[in-house]
């Protein structure tokens, strides 16, 4: 008996903290349907730094449908987007050393993943947030919302 309760109480601290990681990630995917699995990312306040998870299930290559994932204020996105372009390919359709950028994955190709983790103190809550493809004419449609929640 003591021996089971040890085991359920073990299962329960693990899981506990397989949830707490939980809150502080999100898997969202790019397709060939040049869509992101959802627009709409919340940030709990509590999480120190978030981790974007992006998949790409598709079977398209990155120069005819690649993706990657931006963050920057609202404000910014056209910007970012359009620098991006002029940027190319080779530097993941992002202007070198963009300041205006808060975090962003490489260019991946159907059958890819890549992460990144960004410290959240890079947010403010109630700012705007969005995300986006900056891959040539993505930006438009593969969108989102990002915010901080309490």
């Amino acid at each position: 008996m003591k021996r089971s309760l040890f085991a359920v109480s073990l299962l329960a601290l693990a899981s506990s903290s397989v949830w707490a990681a939980d809150q502080c990630s999100v898997d969202i995917q790019g397709t060939d349907q040049m869509t992101f699995s959802t627009d709409k990312i919340k940030v709990n306040e509590d999480c120190k730094q978030f981790t974007v998870n992006l998949i790409h299930p598709g079977t398209l290559p990155k120069n005819v449908m690649g993706h990657n994932w931006v963050l920057t204020t609202k404000d910014d996105v056209q910007g970012v987007a359009t620098d991006g372009i002029a940027a190319g390919m080779d530097k993941d359709y992002l202007k070198e050393n963009d300041s205006r950028v808060i975090a962003h994955t490489k260019v991946i190709g159907g059958g890819e993943k890549t992460s990144v983790t960004f410290e959240t103190s890079k947010l403010q809550k109630g700012e705007d947030y969005e995300y986006f493809c900056s891959f040539p004419g993505h930006a438009a449609i593969m969108k989102g919302t990002l915010t901080i929640d309490d």
